[in-house]
């Protein structure tokens, strides 16, 4: 035995339930896990920001923001190829469900 948790399967799955624990396998390091969470507080950041000031144009850093912190993350620390690629609909719930559960200590910050 080597001491490490066997990964989940990587799918099919067909509930996010089934795809959470998936999920927060490939989100085992401590720093990509904080980058996940900052840029998705930095995503939720800018659409309150272009809501509430109507500037529009701020969306377009969504993407940017939310992709760019998560692949730092996954390409530099945990060294493997991000979710999104294979399940992006599950990989996007899974940021904010993963958000949700560090902003309640139900996941190591």
């Amino acid at each position: 035995m080597t001491g490490t948790t066997p990964r989940p399967p990587a799918g099919p799955f067909a509930h996010f339930r089934d795809f959470y624990p998936f999920y927060l396998s490939e989100h085992r390091h401590p720093t990509s896990r904080r980058l996940h969470v900052v840029g998705t507080g930095l995503v939720i950041a800018t659409l309150l920001a272009a809501l509430a000031t109507q500037r529009f144009s701020l969306l377009w850093l969504i993407p940017v923001l939310g992709y760019g912190f998560a692949w730092v993350g996954h390409f530099f620390f945990e060294k493997n190829r991000p979710a999104t690629f294979q399940h992006p609909f599950y990989s996007l719930a899974g940021d904010f469900v993963m958000f949700r559960d560090v902003l309640t200590g139900r996941i190591k910050w």
